[in-house]
């Protein structure tokens, strides 16, 4: 029996990756186990989070083109153009040309669009109600506002 050297990896939350860690590798780590856990809450939908993001896009800024949403959901135009038109073929999102250019194509959530995203919101509101847990009103506005900050490139 050959034994490794080598000492355990580190759990999350745990050596370099607890508290002593870098911050930009905590926030990573923190959006990816976000993501395993959107990704298990609406896997019974049927339900990517990417998708999840998109159908949120176009309900919040409905009308935009893929590009727009490409944007907004921090994905690739083509992740986009992807999802777009899976999204189509399940009938969730319906494709109209705008009104006064024929070549223009607005997209918006059908009926069973909205009514997939609703049931989606709701098991992703009570993912971050969970993450938000023991947190102060005072605390949970800071780590808004600094995210926040930081998106925007405001150091």
């Amino acid at each position: 029996m050959i034994k490794s050297s080598r000492a355990a990896l580190p759990e999350p939350g745990e050596g370099k990756r607890g508290e002593g860690g870098h911050i930009g590798y905590l926030l990573r780590q923190a959006a990816a186990g976000q993501h395993l856990r959107m990704e298990r809450a609406l896997a019974d939908l049927g339900v990517t989070p990417p998708q999840f993001v998109v159908l949120t896009m176009l309900a919040a800024y409905p009308g935009h083109s893929n590009a727009d949403l490409a944007r907004l959901a921090l994905l690739t135009p083509q992740t986009v153009s992807v999802i777009v038109a899976n999204l189509k073929k399940a009938s969730l999102v319906e494709a109209r040309p705008h009104a006064s250019h024929g070549r223009i194509v607005q997209l918006q959530l059908s009926a069973k669009g909205e009514d997939l995203l609703m049931q989606s919101k709701e098991r992703v509101r009570e993912l971050e109600a969970r993450m938000l847990e023991g947190l102060s009103v005072v605390e949970e506005q800071t780590i808004r506002r600094w995210l926040a900050r930081q998106a925007a490139g405001q150091d």
